[in-house]
């Protein structure tokens, strides 16, 4: 069996996620995997993703791997997945892995980034792709607070996700907030992101913003007793895109 390991690019928009559901084929994955059996001519082929994007959210640098059995070269693999997907998807890289590679166990760094449109005037052409928020945001509070939450930390506070028994200790090594024009943009980096964990961050960070919560309030959000009701709003999804997995020199 050879390892293959690719890229992809999505609009989330119109997706059920990045995970396969046995009530709809409308994920990602579903139509990967599809995709792939049909190539194949098996029942079903495995796509295991660097982790799973929720409903309505982007990639610029998903990263997946799967095992078949093929003559073809990994480019012709390449091609043959990209005929087929849809126009909001497309595979932009490809790579064949030693077989032990897993795009989710061996990823060392994931790098998200959220979009705010931060202005009265209407963002007609990438509605899909921003949160419209026109009140106006105070970026150098939002910055204090962003320091608060970098670090290794327990963010149980930051994710939907109450029933897990896994790990909420997460390390994020930065978070740069920079205005572009009327845009706001929110770049965070770390080791790995709870459900939601992101778009609760953003959350908190856009109720500092708006004077809502004191830049130096955030730390008590990392307190033993400190529950999911206690940080910002669930931001939308679409303002969300995975921008890049990274992993070892070796990967």
């Amino acid at each position: 069996m050879r390892n293959f390991k690719i890229t992809i690019q999505y609009e989330g928009t119109r997706y059920q996620g990045w995970q396969r559901q046995d009530a709809t084929g409308n994920t990602i994955q579903g139509k990967l995997e599809a995709i792939l059996a049909k190539m194949t001519g098996l029942d079903f082929v495995q796509v295991d993703g660097s982790g799973r994007t929720d409903a309505g959210v982007h990639a610029l640098g998903q990263v997946a791997n799967f095992k078949i059995d093929t003559k073809l070269s990994a480019a012709e693999v390449m091609d043959y997945i990209n005929h087929y997907l849809p126009e909001d998807i497309g595979v932009t890289a490809i790579q064949e892995m030693p077989e032990r590679f897993h795009s989710r166990l061996n990823a060392k760094k994931k790098i998200y980034r959220y979009r705010i449109w931060n202005a009265r005037i209407p963002c007609v052409f990438a509605r899909r792709y921003v949160y419209e928020l026109p009140e106006t945001l105070d970026l150098d509070a939002m910055i204090k607070a962003a320091a608060s939450l970098v670090g290794t930390h327990d963010y149980k506070a930051f994710t939907s996700n109450k029933k897990s028994r896994k790990s909420t200790i997460r390390t994020i090594d930065a978070i740069l907030i920079d205005r572009e024009g009327s845009e706001v943009v929110i770049t965070y980096s770390g080791d790995g992101f709870l459900y939601h964990m992101v778009r609760i961050l953003t959350g908190t960070l856009i109720e500092v913003g708006l004077g809502q919560r004191t830049p130096a309030s955030v730390k008590t959000l990392f307190e033993k007793d400190a529950t999911r009701d206690l940080s910002g709003a669930l931001v939308p999804a679409k303002g969300l895109c995975l921008v890049e997995v990274r992993y070892g020199s070796e990967n």
